[in-house]
């Protein structure tokens, strides 16, 4: 893979990603975090980051919730592998 050049806030973006775990990151964190929808979607077109949709329950009605996880290649963005 050719390691794309990555800006202060993708690679930032990158590590809240590579911190969270399996479980990744909500949207809305993601947003309050201070990321824009648009830069959040070049990581994932640049196969950085993958959006996993979960559905999900809380006592209410069931809602869909948008994760983002950190990828393989955005690992390797990070010189993590």
């Amino acid at each position: 893979m050719i390691v794309p050049r990555l800006s202060a806030d993708q690679r930032r973006a990158l590590r809240v990603l590579a911190d969270a775990g399996r479980n990744g990151v909500t949207e809305a964190l993601m947003l309050a975090h201070g990321f824009r929808r648009e830069m959040l979607a070049g990581l994932v077109l640049a196969e950085l980051a993958m959006v996993v949709t979960k559905t999900m329950r809380a006592g209410g009605p069931t809602i869909k919730v948008d994760h983002y996880l950190i990828t393989d290649d955005g690992r390797e963005a990070l010189g993590e592998r």
